[in-house]
């Protein structure tokens, strides 16, 4: 059968509120024009994140009526503990309340002024907690990355020369870590091949500086690899995922992606002194060690989260329905990040309405824009997110994992495309309030006439 159709069914349901482009109107002032401020009750398609929004499974369900909320030494803890070592095989498991936990811990302890931490593409919180250290979060594309247009695979691999001339010329002390997200999320999702990571590795391993996975979308990694990159091909996800985690020193993960948790994440290591380090701090901050902020709950519904998301079967339907979305609305003239992604589709925005200048920020306005006609939320990933260390003006679409269907996709593809038609239209947006770290979520914006 040549129809890729959902590897699940629905066993409860959640209603969805209509609204009218009035009533939209004046949420949007309401929230200053930042979506990340309008409630979700008001939102028709949610796509803002795929971060805590995923429907978790009977399976899930059912192992949190068993979490054990003793304060030490949880038998949920345990369970947790055996399903992280088995998949990534560090040493040294630290549980968090979410990804950007691990990253404040990791980075308070490794991060100093004059360092610089280099990555393929660092996201928003990543490089919020390096900077807040007073290093330098500092991103190394690979070049044919800068072409959002460009149709070759791997687009989230890290640029190996670029990495080996900055070791050279800011010399091995001034680098704390080396970190690879997979997928590359600010660079529009995009994979990164077992290849790049063995070459980082090596690079890494000849100058004793620790490598690090931001490994939150690592299954839908694993699933390119599988799909796109040359002898893996017969290897399960599972096992695709385990070799990559073994060329690195540590990880740091938020379970709210490819876990289906609604929250929780964790931080690995192999460093006996360093995870000491680490559990202390996560004692002052987060929680005892065998529960690091998280309910005996979500760790329950963690531990078989890692187990489902490397199903064949989900990875498939996964990938192929976020591309489905991607070339509906490409085909019809409108510019994604090409190849499409695993976790979203990034728009864009700064091809797609070059009227508007980078200054009035394209990819928000494009958000706007679409909550505005369709009650869709979305995400700008641009100038607003990263001011000017952005490389693109982007609009991500991210796909929360089992909530919705076709139909949903469907009605996206039609709202987005009716957008495209009267493109020209579309106004730019300039701040008028916004905080000093992470302008993003709570900036407020003003319309430009």
């Amino acid at each position: 059968m040549r129809t890729i159709i959902e590897p699940f069914r629905i066993k409860s349901v959640e209603p969805l509120r209509r609204t009218t482009p009035r009533q939209r109107e004046q949420f949007l002032e309401a929230a200053g024009y930042n979506l990340f401020q309008i409630r979700s009750s008001d939102i028709l398609i949610d796509l803002l994140t795929d971060s805590g929004t995923s429907a978790m499974s009977t399976g899930q369900w059912a192992a949190m009526m068993r979490g054990d909320e003793s304060y030490a030494g949880s038998e949920s803890w345990y369970r947790f503990e055996h399903a992280v070592r088995a998949l990534t095989g560090f040493r040294h498991v630290i549980p968090t309340h979410q990804g950007r936990a691990a990253e404040r811990i990791l980075f308070s302890i490794l991060c100093k002024p004059g360092h610089t931490v280099p990555s393929n593409t660092h996201f928003d919180t990543t490089r919020a907690n390096i900077e807040s250290n007073g290093a330098r979060a500092l991103d190394l594309p690979i070049p044919e990355a800068a072409d959002t247009q460009a149709r070759i695979s791997f687009k989230g691999n890290l640029h190996v020369e670029a990495l080996e001339n900055l070791i050279q010329a800011e010399g091995v002390s001034k680098i704390p870590l080396v970190m690879i997200t997979v997928t590359n999320n600010s660079g529009g999702g995009q994979p990164v091949s077992m290849a790049n990571i063995e070459a980082v590795r090596k690079v890494t391993r000849r100058h004793g500086i620790p490598l690090y996975l931001d490994a939150c979308r690592f299954a839908e990694n694993a699933w390119f690899i599988k799909r796109d990159e040359s002898g893996y091909s017969e290897l399960t996800p599972r096992e695709i995922a385990q070799k990559m985690f073994s060329l690195a020193d540590g990880c740091t993960f938020s379970a709210k992606k490819d876990a289906f948790a609604n929250i929780g994440g964790f931080l690995c290591t192999n460093d006996s002194k360093l995870a000491e380090q680490e559990t202390n701090l996560l004692i002052l901050t987060e929680g005892f060690p065998t529960y690091g902020g998280l309910a005996g709950r979500d760790l329950e519904a963690i531990a078989v989260g890692l187990e489902e998301v490397l199903q064949p079967e989900y990875l498939e339907y996964r990938i192929a329905s976020t591309a489905y979305l991607g070339r509906h609305i490409a085909d019809r003239g409108v510019p994604i990040v090409e190849p499409p992604g695993g976790h979203a589709i990034y728009i864009d925005a700064g091809r797609m309405l070059p009227h508007i200048p980078r200054e009035q920020f394209p990819g928000q306005a494009l958000a706007v824009e679409l909550y505005r006609h369709a009650g869709v939320r979305s995400v700008e990933i641009g100038s607003v997110m990263f001011a000017d260390q952005a490389r693109h003006e982007l609009l991500r679409l991210a796909i929360p994992r089992r909530v919705y269907t076709q139909s949903h996709i469907d009605y996206l593809v039609e709202a987005i495309l009716e957008v495209n038609e009267r493109k020209d239209r579309i106004r730019g947006f300039a701040i008028v309030k916004q905080p000093q770290f992470l302008r993003h979520f709570t900036a407020r914006f003003r319309p430009v006439m």
